[in-house]
């Protein structure tokens, strides 16, 4: 059936025209270059943020359990300590000592929570304790930077409070 064209409207002829430089691909390299342009905007970022590093003349058992020491002496909670060096030693490898201290104090997390759930993502915090060849490390990400992406500006006071924290207890675990 053939469609006779109407005013106003492309003809058949004008509307496979239309068809073919979609299909030649232009659209597509336009979208390339802005999924391109927006992955670099992600890695761009996300590299900037350097976490905060805190040598520690403690092994890293003893930094982790100072550390946990200290988030207890702040009214805070420890939720969980996860050993990587454990687990990757049991599948036959090896990257050192390697805890993860996971933390958080609910007076304070509910202040991140109520200027943005999606925080909780992010939360609760958390400090990686790890052996180097000079000794051990502490490593956090600044609140600031944590939760850049969420609904809460970087001058609220709860992100000074987190600072402040983080500080505190690094300062206390370092022996």
């Amino acid at each position: 059936m053939r469609v006779a064209s109407q005013p106003g409207l492309p003809s058949p002829t004008a509307a496979r025209a239309v068809r073919s430089r979609v299909d030649t691909g232009k659209e597509d390299a336009d979208m390339n270059r802005i999924l391109s342009a927006a992955v670099l905007a992600v890695f761009t970022s996300a590299a900037a943020a350097e976490p905060v590093i805190v040598p520690t003349s403690g092994s890293v058992d003893q930094t982790v359990g100072d550390l946990q020491a200290a988030v207890e002496a702040q009214g805070g909670r420890v939720f969980g300590v996860i050993d990587f060096g454990g687990a990757v030693r049991s599948v036959g490898s090896d990257v050192g000592d390697v805890q993860l201290v996971i933390f958080g104090d609910p007076r304070i997390g509910a202040q991140a929570l109520s200027a943005d759930r999606m925080a909780a993502l992010d939360l609760p915090g958390k400090v990686l304790v790890y052996d180097t060849p000079a000794g051990s490390e502490m490593a956090y990400e600044q609140p600031e930077e944590m939760l850049a992406e969420w609904n809460i500006p970087p001058d609220a006071p709860v992100l000074t409070m987190m600072s402040r924290v983080l500080e505190a207890i690094t300062s206390a675990a370092t022996r």
